[in-house]
């Protein structure tokens, strides 16, 4: 079986990404631009973004996670720690998380270093989950093989009767994450494949390098 897409073209025209535009530091421009497509309307989650590890075989593996906070730190999210992300991140803590936001021909790239983020911030947003979510962490077993849907269902139906008319306290193999950036690349895209991209590296602890790459 074979499929030519060599016809499948877009071209991109929607804005354009100059030096004078760019703010000193790359975590204000991620909220500039972050809040332009939330505005925007035309993302429905605008925080969707892949994240890229490193596995145990050798593979990098992506997937889709949601950022749930972002500060001049970094960037947070929350998942199964003994997931296979999980294991992956504690083996290499060097990561990748992007953005692309189709609608507004933009993308973000940031590559940094991941590590947990302290328990009471990981308690307390597992304490404003819907009891659902909640739940959730409790049933799945992240990435590992289970024998059905049948199973899965089961176990939450057994949960929610154990968990009945009490408090669900957060399970210690889930929490938070940060990603702290060491560069962040933003993509604009242009006309004739002539796309804008701006890089930002990290120097020292505070100041970051601007750079204008080629497309």
């Amino acid at each position: 079986m074979k499929q030519d897409l060599s016809d499948y073209r877009k071209s991109y025209e929607k804005s354009e990404l100059l030096e004078e535009n760019c703010v000193e530091n790359p975590i204000e421009m991620f909220r500039n631009w972050f809040l332009e497509v939330e505005k925007s309307e035309t993302v429905a989650e605008v925080n969707a973004m892949t994240l890229s590890t490193l596995g145990a075989d050798g593979f990098p593996k992506s997937r889709i996670v949601l950022l749930k906070k972002y500060t001049f730190e970094g960037f947070i999210f929350y998942t199964n720690y003994e997931s296979e992300k999980g294991l992956a991140m504690t083996k290499n803590p060097n990561v990748c998380i992007s953005f692309f936001w189709p609608a507004m021909e933009r993308q973000i790239i940031i590559k940094g270093k991941v590590e947990k983020i302290a328990e009471n911030l990981s308690d307390g947003y597992f304490e404003s989950r819907p009891r659902g979510s909640q739940l959730g962490a409790l049933v799945s077993d992240q990435s590992t093989v289970i024998p059905s849907r049948v199973y899965l269902e089961e176990k939450l139906k057994n949960l929610e009767k154990a968990h009945e008319g009490k408090e669900i306290e957060r399970p210690s193999h889930w929490g938070g994450y940060i990603v702290k950036p060491e560069e962040i690349e933003f993509w604009q895209g242009r006309a004739n494949r002539l796309h804008d991209r701006i890089r930002y590296q990290l120097q020292g602890d505070y100041s970051w390098k601007i750079e204008r790459l080629a497309p």
